[in-house]
């Protein structure tokens, strides 16, 4: 968190100083985001499932077409938000400024209970199977080894996640006190 004299819009407040996220986003942080959010999105694990229930590849390539040019439009709604609505926070502000704070609250609720958990287990299950398959090439891999590295990869997230955020906290801890 930081704090300045002026607000978001660049009017400076008497003897008050305003609380805000800094942005920290840096290159690899840019490139692990987008490879989770690939990794995250099933493209490694849909297709064969979309040219199964398709019948035929034309159709299935039409309906990833399809599909990527919904998510471009998705993404440039977000950049629209983004450059419009200066706050961080993501959706939480984007349905913040926009719908109030009932819906916001909810959908931040609903990120912590259903979504990110749902997330994690999917890229999750995606490492373990990509990870065991080579080793029983010519069958099937064993579920029970499969759920053994997903549970293995679940561990290592909640770990990252946990001693990330205690890292962070202790670099800001230390930053306030110079």
């Amino acid at each position: 968190m930081g704090s300045c004299k002026e607000d978001l819009n660049g009017k400076e407040k008497k003897g008050e100083t305003a609380v805000y996220l800094r942005k920290k986003i840096t290159l690899m942080r840019a490139i692990a985001l987008t490879i989770g959010t690939i990794v995250g999105s099933g493209i490694f694990i849909s297709p064969k499932g979309v040219l199964k229930n398709s019948g035929n590849v034309g159709l299935s390539l039409i309906i990833w077409l399809t599909c990527g040019i919904l998510s471009m439009f998705g993404a440039l709604s977000y950049a629209e938000l983004g450059t419009s609505i200066k706050k961080s926070g993501g959706h939480y502000i984007y349905l913040l400024e926009t719908l109030g704070p009932l819906p916001a609250f909810l959908r931040l609720w609903a990120e912590f209970i259903m979504i990110r958990p749902a997330n994690i287990a999917v890229v999750s299950l995606a490492f373990g199977r990509y990870l065991i398959e080579p080793l029983f090439l010519p069958c099937h891999a064993p579920v029970l080894a499969v759920k053994l590295i997903t549970s293995l990869g679940i561990c290592e997230q909640l770990k990252n996640l946990w001693l990330g955020s205690l890292k962070e906290a202790a670099v800001d801890h230390c930053l306030e006190q110079m």
